[in-house]
């Protein structure tokens, strides 16, 4: 089946919609936790080729579930202002070829790992696609306030696929590293909702800010801040990290907290401080990197 260039587009306006497509910036932080994690299962540098083969891997199967997601939310992409540039929106391609692209995607990440890494892998990538598509986007996301709660179960899976190209097996920690990503993505995304809270009310999502008062949504936000601050000092002593890790896992988790409660101190019932739940949803993505690539730090530090 041939892919249809919309004539009107230009080659590079259509390469560039399919990339945009895979939302590229998402994926960058899911490898992020994904190599830090392999470090962690290996006690060291894991073979050159296991970790191209995994990334990429990783990187295909994100970008077809990501796919999937624009082509079933393009409606809703036309109406909210964050979104309505998206190529599916502006008809850089149509959403049959997407859809194409979204399963090629799919059985190229298939491929990859079940060839190169191991099949528990190439399983766990394609588990994570099914339920991203099917359980977050065309269930969850229109019907639940706990859309983001439970959808981010996707999210945290490449973890899973990190220590499984590894070790072959799952355990503990990377079930710890799984819950950290799981408690991280409700603050991380409810904080951007705030800023896009029209948008999603235009577009009838109902995500937290949206259905809940904004002194309720950034309670939430806090609450869960704390816990997942709690939750990261187990993982030193289950995955054997030393103190670069206790320090960095003990500073992130203060200064993620610290942000979280400004923005509930500044929230009132019917608005927020756009400012400020803006500071921390950058933070958090600084959270989660730190938190990551210190672990891995920690591990060569500690074993090397």
């Amino acid at each position: 089946m041939a892919i249809t260039l919309t004539p009107s587009k230009s080659t590079l306006d259509v390469v560039r919609g399919y990339l945009a497509l895979t939302k590229p910036r998402i994926i960058e932080l899911l490898l992020v936790t994904t190599l830090p994690t392999m470090v962690v299962a290996a006690k060291g540098i894991p073979g050159t080729w296991l970790m191209c083969a995994t990334l990429i891997g990783g990187t295909l199967a994100a970008g077809g579930a990501n796919t999937f997601n624009m082509v079933y939310d393009r409606d809703i992409d036309a109406i909210m202002e964050r979104t309505k540039k998206r190529p599916l929106v502006t008809g850089v391609m149509t959403p049959r070829d997407a859809t194409i692209f979204a399963v090629a995607l799919e059985l190229a990440a298939f491929g990859v790992l079940a060839t190169w890494v191991n099949f528990l892998s190439a399983w766990l990538a394609l588990a994570a696609t099914a339920f991203y598509v099917f359980i977050y986007t065309m269930w969850l996301k229109r019907r639940s306030k706990q859309n983001i709660v439970i959808g981010g179960a996707a999210g945290a899976v490449p973890v899973l696929i990190g220590w499984s190209a590894v070790t072959n097996s799952l355990s503990w920690t990377p079930v710890l590293l799984f819950a950290i990503i799981f408690i991280w993505t409700p603050p991380h995304f409810w904080a951007l909702a705030v800023r896009y809270r029209d948008d999603y009310q235009a577009a009838n999502v109902p995500m937290m800010p949206v259905v809940a008062s904004l002194r309720r949504t950034t309670l939430e936000i806090l609450v869960y801040s704390v816990v997942l601050w709690a939750l990261s000092e187990f993982v030193g002593p289950v995955a054997g990290l030393g103190w670069i890790y206790a320090i960095s896992a003990n500073v992130l988790g203060a200064i993620f907290t610290v942000y979280a409660w400004r923005l509930y101190r500044m929230a009132h019932s019917d608005r927020a401080d756009v400012t400020q739940a803006m500071r921390l949803f950058h933070f958090s993505i600084t959270y989660l990197t730190g938190l990551f690539v210190l672990m891995a730090v920690d591990v060569l530090v500690r074993y090397h």
